[in-house]
């Protein structure tokens, strides 16, 4: 998978969450939240964040346990003109790619730190965050 989130700046230490084990995750990928307390790999456009890996996901490998991520410093790649300070989201076509929310309406991965144009790589505080829209 290309365009995965790069830790630059270790501001909390990752948390276990319950994984598939059939499932296969790249260090660095964007996770979907889902109940009790389990990261998927499946993540949609206005799906909650869970956070992003910590390391490498091998499918079927036994393992229904993986580190994930719910702070820090990472670098990601930019859909669209993004403002340093602006909260960012996932894109709908690619959940490893982030632009800048629209007020109010949507699950947030966290602030961006630096402005970025389309394509360019650019730091970003993780903090996720979900949207009450009801």
């Amino acid at each position: 998978m290309a365009n995965e989130a790069t830790l630059s700046i270790e501001t909390g230490s990752p948390i276990p969450f319950t994984v598939a084990n059939g499932n296969g995750l790249e260090k660095g990928t964007i996770l979907k939240l889902t109940d009790p307390m389990t990261a998927s790999g499946a993540l949609a456009y206005g799906n909650p964040i869970a956070g992003i890996s910590a390391s490498e996901k091998i499918a079927s490998d036994g393992k229904t346990r993986l580190a994930v991520f719910r702070q820090g410093i990472f670098k990601g790649t930019a859909s669209g003109s993004i403002t340093a300070g602006q909260s960012i989201t996932i894109t709908t076509s690619n959940s490893n790619i982030l632009e800048a929310c629209a007020v109010n309406t949507e699950n947030t991965v966290g602030i961006a730190l630096e402005t970025a144009a389309n394509t360019e790589t650019f730091l970003f505080e993780l903090r996720p965050t979900a949207m009450e829209l009801a």
